[in-house]
């Protein structure tokens, strides 16, 4: 278990990372243009992106 959230965790850092690597200034303006949005619409991003995140857990969690 304790091995699966490391791995998780650095899935997750190399992802984030990614986009600044790649592609910094659209990076930058896609963070400019999220941080001028209403909380509200954060907050269902947010949401869509934790529930994704726990379907996608849960099935490969039941695949293995």
């Amino acid at each position: 278990m304790t091995n699966s959230v490391w791995i998780a965790l650095g899935l997750v850092l190399i992802i984030e990372g990614a986009g600044p690597l790649i592609a910094p200034k659209a990076w930058r303006n896609m963070m400019s243009q999220l941080a001028q949005q209403p909380d509200n619409m954060l907050r269902r991003l947010g949401g869509c992106l934790v529930v994704t995140g726990i379907v996608i857990g849960y099935t490969m969690f039941h695949l293995l």
